[in-house]
């Protein structure tokens, strides 16, 4: 088994995707205005968390002006706004806000990971490019195979999981019909729980609520007490 460390050596070294990487270079040397001055991460991000935790989340990938500028996973965007937001209301942040991520921000008993590791344009990798991460999914769950619940943030994330858990660990073959709020009990006392991702798009819509957001995460305090 690798280790995290090394397993995150090899996302930030990684080029399999030449669009991505073009994408995420070329983002980084333009910047947004508000950002002019911030030196942008610009590599792929890894994932980041307690290394001895037990609950995973697995997202999408890094935004172009969030985890591709500051190098860490939902950090300087309004959806990381909302995932620390409830992570910390729910005991698994030391802190409801982190900006950078030398920042001090700490996650308790919580990993985030994604299906993507390189910011793709319009927020769409491609299947080839989620394939291309794939190994370094499998990776993460083989280090985190003590792991009892997952959370996925919508339906390419639970694709992408769902794929690469061990046999052993589904009740069944058949893809879940994603949902808010879906739940399925695993295998080996493990659960598998999906939310909207927390995107502008789902958030100032109202199809993504605080309240409900909060909810999933008091559930999975519940599984795993």
């Amino acid at each position: 088994m690798k280790s995290l460390e090394s397993i995150h050596r090899a996302i930030v070294a990684c080029k399999r995707c030449p669009r991505l990487r073009a994408h995420c270079q070329k983002i980084a040397r333009e910047k947004r205005k508000q950002f002019r001055d911030d030196e942008y991460w610009g590599l792929p991000v890894p994932g980041f968390g307690d290394p001895k935790s037990k609950f995973l989340i697995v997202g999408l990938a890094p935004a172009a002006h969030g985890a591709n500028r500051t190098g860490r996973m939902f950090t300087g965007d309004q959806s990381g706004v909302w995932l620390f937001r409830a992570l910390h209301k729910a005991g698994f942040a030391n802190r409801a806000e982190s900006l950078w991520r030398d920042d001090g921000f700490k996650l308790k008993g919580a990993y985030i990971t994604a299906t993507a590791h390189c910011a793709p344009p319009e927020n769409k990798p491609t299947p080839d490019e989620i394939a291309n991460c794939a190994s370094y999914l499998d990776e993460e769950l083989e280090y985190f195979k003590n792991a009892r619940v997952y959370l996925v943030l919508g339906q390419i994330a639970l694709k992408a999981l769902w794929s690469h858990l061990p046999d052993e660990v589904k009740p069944h073959r058949a893809l879940p019909k994603f949902g808010h709020g879906m739940e399925v009990q695993l295998r080996n006392g493990k659960w598998l729980v999906a939310s909207f991702h927390p995107s502008q798009q789902n958030t100032f819509t109202g199809k993504l609520t605080e309240p409900m957001f909060d909810r999933i995460f008091r559930r999975i305090r519940e599984l795993l007490d």
